[in-house]
């Protein structure tokens, strides 16, 4: 299933020694390929409510054409979306650099966690829907203990800079 809403509908070449804009596709198929059975560490930026930021590693899966994070309903992260769903994500992929910046908002369709669950299992975290979170018999300990709610980031821009061949940096906007 393809998200439209997570294709870009501007690109611009941020490259200053001649290379062309990258291609959307090519961080998009790194995601959907890796995620979550590579070795990746995402790192989620959010804001607190007194304007200070705040960064935590979080486990992140790209599945249907959209990125997912989970965290504790007590955790810095999940406190600071609650009040303000503004964040980035960073992550090194194979060949690229990205950084991800829009909203994350809360998932409680159940259809949704069963897909996201069950992406999460396949890389080997064995998570479990409960009742509108995740369980699990264990987690990073920056997820604060269970349940863990689900996040998917809807997407304002990216910013790629590609670490092979072919080289570049490009920024992909998907709003307006």
């Amino acid at each position: 299933m393809t998200d439209t809403k997570n294709e870009p509908i501007s690109t611009r070449n941020l490259d200053r020694y001649g290379s062309a804009a990258l291609p959307w596709s090519r961080p998009r198929d790194v995601l959907a390929s890796d995620t979550p059975t590579a070795d990746l560490t995402f790192f989620v930026a959010t804001v607190r409510p007194d304007g200070r930021p705040h960064s935590a590693g979080v486990g992140a899966v790209w599945v249907d054409d959209a990125l997912y994070f989970q965290g504790g309903p007590g955790t810095r992260r999940s406190r600071n979306l609650a009040a303000n769903p503004a964040c980035s994500l960073s992550v090194r992929l194979r060949g690229i650099d990205l950084v991800l910046d829009g909203e994350a908002h809360r998932v409680t369709d159940p259809a949704t966690l069963e897909r996201v669950a069950a992406v999460y299992r396949a890389g080997g975290w064995p998570a479990s829907v409960a009742g509108d979170a995740f369980t699990a018999p264990y987690s990073a300990p920056s997820a604060g203990p269970p349940p863990w709610h689900l996040y998917r980031v809807t997407l304002h821009s990216a910013v790629g800079v590609a670490t092979a061949e072919p080289h570049g940096a490009t920024r992909w906007d998907f709003t307006r």
